[in-house]
């Protein structure tokens, strides 16, 4: 199938005119209603070029018929589409393409919603049925066509927006089910029944009956360990209000389930893990903007750490473009350890500065033109933290530029994790800039 277009009015070169674009791609032909010269012409006429309720419906009708169908067969991605009256797109299945098209075309033309609503009905599934309460075996080719894995996985998506548990497993030619209503998600539906409506409870109380099949054991755990068992009590207490995680992100749960988190978090605590493909001789590295862009980047990447634990406008290392000099010497200091980088130190070179006696709130001295090396930021991982990387990056950014480490300059604002590190490693004071 290739793209084409189709015109709905008679002067498809008018560009008011209505036309339906059909787009292939690997599992579904994208059909969209191009509307959008129609409504700029209905508009400036004073008209209206809203869609009425019925045709929403129809659409939104085999919209989810559509997505639903194409998960059940296999389709693992995501699916885009405006809403409004300038646009109307459909992922149809191939099978239903020129019937989609067809309904397409009378519904804006004639406003006959019939043939979206046929549509609807032969690509809807008895999801209904499938999670009816009860042990039971689907089998394939009789109960459904796709492979047992993909409709098991397609059957505890379904199953998760509904609220339920499912107890399934996936056999060479059937799936297993057993639908479940958990006591919470139960008194949730029930404190709430504007947020479900429509919704009845099937499954609690539910019996099975004498001739139930007998779900056939195949070894591991023993199965039916919470047949019958008495549901959890649950109570109202005051738990910790602070959503904020030490390395920067939410407590709370994204919508991948906390994944992007526990990554980070990973990162943030135990640094980030060296590129197999880089070659990394020693125990620490200098990364100028002159460096290989393996190593750029992972300067980059090591920069994101600090700027979401502190959460920064910008990342403290950016040229990750063409390598190039840089007037001010700008490098970054990579330290590692058991095969992760867990210490980062970004420094310029600078030579405007004021002496600073560390104390909270006193007055920075006279200013100083000397050129000095100068510490935009240093982060360690949260597990090497208090074990003197810190002071070790400093002590390497000094020996480096030929100065004591008295003579370093630091950024303001110093933060206090900064001021404890510059205490340590200069007692009497430091100089800023």
């Amino acid at each position: 199938m290739t793209e084409r277009t189709i015109c709905l009015d008679a002067d498809p070169r008018d560009w008011r005119s209505r036309k339906i674009g059909v787009r292939p791609s690997r599992w579904y032909a994208t059909v969209e209603l191009d509307r959008d010269g129609y409504v700029d012409a209905a508009t400036a006429r004073g008209d209206s070029a809203e869609l009425s309720a019925a045709y929403d419906e129809a659409v939104d009708r085999v919209r989810s018929a559509a997505v639903d169908r194409l998960w059940y067969e296999g389709y693992t991605g995501d699916f885009v589409w405006t809403s409004g009256p300038r646009w109307i797109t459909l992922c149809a299945p191939y099978p239903e393409v020129e019937a989609a098209i067809e309904g397409l075309r009378v519904a804006e033309l004639e406003h006959d919603y019939s043939r979206l609503h046929a549509i609807a009905d032969r690509l809807a599934l008895p999801v209904d049925e499938w999670l009816a309460p009860g042990e039971r075996e689907l089998v394939r080719g009789v109960d459904f066509t796709s492979s047992p894995g993909v409709f098991l996985r397609f059957l505890r998506s379904k199953a998760k927006r509904s609220g339920l548990r499912l107890h399934g497993r996936a056999t060479t030619g059937s799936v297993w089910v057993r639908p479940t209503l958990p006591a919470a998600q139960k008194q949730l539906r029930e404190m709430f029944p504007e947020q479900h409506p429509g919704w009845v409870d099937r499954w609690s109380g539910h019996v099975e009956p004498d001739d139930a099949p007998l779900r056939p054991w195949v070894g591991g755990r023993e199965q039916d360990l919470s047949y019958g068992a008495a549901p959890v009590r649950f109570r109202t207490v005051n738990t910790p209000a602070n959503s904020a995680c030490g390395c920067g992100m939410s407590l709370k749960g994204d919508w991948d389930g906390g994944r992007e988190h526990a990554v980070h978090h990973a990162a943030w605590a135990l640094g980030l893990r060296i590129p197999k493909n880089l070659d990394w001789l020693g125990d620490m590295a200098v990364v100028t903007t002159q460096s290989p862009i393996m190593w750029r980047r992972l300067a980059y990447q090591v920069a994101r750490m600090p700027q979401k634990e502190n959460h920064y406008d910008f990342r403290s290392w950016s040229h990750i473009g063409e390598p190039g000099e840089t007037e001010d010497n700008v490098r970054a200091y990579l330290s590692k350890a058991n095969g992760y980088v867990i210490g980062y130190l970004a420094a310029h070179d600078t030579g405007r500065h004021r002496p600073w006696d560390l104390v909270h709130g006193s007055r920075y001295g006279d200013e100083n033109n000397t050129s000095r090396p100068s510490i935009d930021l240093v982060w360690v991982a949260d597990a090497y933290r208090r074990q003197g990387v810190g002071a070790t990056l400093v002590q390497a950014l000094a020996d480096d530029f030929g100065c004591q480490v008295t003579d370093v300059s630091w950024s303001t604002p110093v933060s206090d994790a900064g001021r404890h590190l510059a205490r340590r490693v200069s007692p009497k004071g430091i100089w800023v800039n």
